[in-house]
């Protein structure tokens, strides 16, 4: 089994527009427009706004041919109002000739192997031999067009399974396991090694965390034993919404993360798909994978708070949160706040009598502030270290946030 590890598994580049999945780059956040793709202005809008929010690729269902032909205005006119965006066509149903089809707009080609070659299920219970090897040569004969229209612009395709549509001879010769959605993946994924292409990004996307933690694990080490370094796309899908689906998605993503699996990823909530986007970016910033606003430390507060931590907390958040690329702690009390806080870069420590003491990394700046004074007292040693810059007017934070520095790891 792949060992648990802060280095991130090393995996080929993949470009999607401007914008490049794996081979080292910043873990990319993306999203998915929920505009009706026939709805050409609807989906213009929505996309322009979703990239400001900081979604550095914008998907985009195409269930049939209709609205695979619409890609071309939707693209040409964000383009003409914007800037080229990165998109992606979702495909399902009737896969080749909708794929086909919006390879000639599109930066990257999502293809669901469960759904491609559309078989309906027939309750059989198993599969012979050769009726394995009929289903692996239609496979072929579906996907080698598109492996030839992608390679003739450039550009990218996801190998997107999900666990809710496998197909039933998966399911039949697995069962309903993560080791189905794996071997559907690589079915796939040696059809177009056989023809030439490694563009792609995989993704293994389940609704229950644990199925969708063991499939993508298990999908790691079968491409190592297989010689292949694809990067994946993490997602828990159908999450829901609300506090629950937020946690729901930070467990599932932020667990492969931290184990260095996964290059992009998102967040799917049954809300505005604007709001997916700053639990990306903070399940992101948690884990040190992107830094793209100011850390916060603060403690939970005790009998031994010597001030209102929740209001100075607020305060000092509000004063500061401009300066991406720090690390700030507002800590109750001199006990445990010298030590918890060492690895920030700027301390605001309570002490007795209504005072704050002010530090610099571990060092003591200023001390017996009174505590009225102590935003105020941060500031000017901000500016004093050249590490304050006044806040930009009209500038929306996710436009910061896509241009904040990444953090290597």
């Amino acid at each position: 089994m792949r060992p648990i590890s802060y280095e991130r598994r090393a995996t080929r580049a993949v470009r999607v527009g401007d914008v490049v999945i794996g081979g080292g780059h910043p873990v990319v956040v993306q999203s998915m427009i929920t505009e009706e793709t026939r709805n050409i202005e609807g989906c213009v809008e929505q996309i322009i706004a979703m990239h400001r929010e900081g979604s550095e690729i914008v998907r985009v269902t195409t269930p049939t041919l209709d609205e695979a032909r619409c890609l071309e205005a939707i693209k040409a006119k964000v383009r003409e109002r914007y800037r080229d965006v990165p998109l992606v066509a979702d495909v399902h149903h009737q896969g080749t000739d909708i794929a086909v089809e919006v390879a000639k707009y599109v930066d990257k080609v999502r293809i669901n192997p469960g759904l491609f070659v559309f078989r309906k299920h027939t309750n059989r219970e198993e599969y012979s031999p050769e009726e394995h090897e009929a289903e692996r040569a239609a496979i072929e004969e579906s996907l080698v067009p598109v492996i030839e229209a992608v390679k003739r612009r450039g550009i990218a395709m996801r190998i997107g399974v999900n666990h809710g549509s496998l197909a039933e001879r998966m399911l039949v010769t697995y069962g309903d396991t993560p080791d189905g959605m794996v071997e559907s993946a690589i079915e796939y994924l040696q059809v177009c090694e056989k023809h030439g292409f490694r563009n792609l990004v995989i993704s293994l996307k389940a609704s229950r965390v644990p199925i969708m933690v063991a499939a993508n694990r298990l999908m790691v080490n079968r491409m190592d034993e297989l010689g292949m370094d694809y990067p994946l796309h993490l997602g828990v899908t159908e999450a829901g919404d609300g506090d629950y689906a937020r946690i729901k998605s930070t467990a599932g993503i932020a667990t492969l993360l931290n184990e260095g699996i996964g290059d992009t990823i998102r967040v799917s909530l049954s809300e505005d798909p604007v709001r997916e986007l700053p639990v990306c970016y903070d399940i992101l910033q948690s884990l040190g994978l992107r830094k793209t606003k100011v850390e916060y430390i603060a403690c939970p507060s005790c009998g031994r708070t010597k001030f209102d931590l929740p209001t100075v907390l607020h305060e000092v958040r509000e004063a500061t949160r401009h300066l991406v690329g720090l690390d700030i702690a507002v800590m109750g009390c001199i006990v445990n706040g010298p030590g918890e806080m060492a690895d920030a870069d700027y301390g605001y420590v309570g002490k007795a009598g209504g005072k704050i003491a002010l530090y610099r990394k571990r060092e003591v700046v200023k001390a017996n502030i009174d505590q009225k004074d102590g935003v105020a007292e941060l500031i000017a040693l901000l500016r004093a270290d050249g590490k304050w810059v006044d806040p930009p007017e009209g500038q929306p934070v996710a436009e910061r946030r896509l241009t904040a520095v990444p953090m290597a790891r």
